[in-house]
C-alpha cells in the first residue's frame, strides 16, 4: 500500500475516531481526549492511537482503560463510517509529548529569568549606557 493512501486513511480514522469519543462514548473515564495522532501498522491490520486527556479528572492510564473498554465498538462504526472492509484493531497510547514539551518550555523559562536576573546586576556598569 502507498504511503500516501495510508497517511490518508490515517488521518480519517483521527477524524473519526475524535468525533466518535466525543459524541459516543459515555465511560466517564473518558472524558475530553484529543486524539494526537494515528500510526498504522504495515499490514494495516493493527491503528496505534495516541492521545492526550483534555481536561485530565482521570489519571492517563484510567483514560486508556476506558477507551480500550470501548475499542470494539470504536473498531466497528471506525468501519462503518470509512467503509473499510477490514477494521484496525485499536491500541490506545498515552501520548506524553505534550508534557515534555511544557516541562521544556518551564525550562527554558526558568533559565531565561535566571539569566535577566544574572544580566540585571551589571547594567549600566560595563555598557556605561551613554551613547
Amino acid at each position: 500500500m502507498s504511503e500516501a493512501r495510508s497517511r490518508r486513511i490515517e488521518s480519517e480514522i483521527q477524524r473519526v475516531l475524535a468525533a466518535l469519543i466525543a459524541r459516543e462514548v459515555k465511560d466517564p473515564r473518558v472524558g475530553n481526549v484529543t486524539i494526537t495522532a494515528v500510526k498504522m501498522a504495515a499490514d494495516m491490520g493493527t491503528a496505534r492511537i495516541y492521545f492526550t486527556p483534555f481536561a485530565a479528572r482521570e489519571p492517563p492510564e484510567q483514560v486508556r482503560t476506558g477507551l480500550t473498554h470501548a475499542a470494539s465498538f470504536l473498531r466497528g462504526e471506525l468501519g462503518r463510517r470509512l467503509g473499510l472492509r477490514h477494521a484496525p484493531r485499536l491500541e490506545f497510547v498515552f501520548d506524553d509529548s505534550v508534557e515534555g514539551a511544557a516541562r521544556l518550555t518551564r525550562l527554558i523559562d526558568r533559565a531565561v529569568a535566571a539569566d535577566r536576573a544574572g544580566h540585571g546586576e551589571g547594567e549600566g556598569g560595563a555598557d556605561g549606557g551613554g551613547d
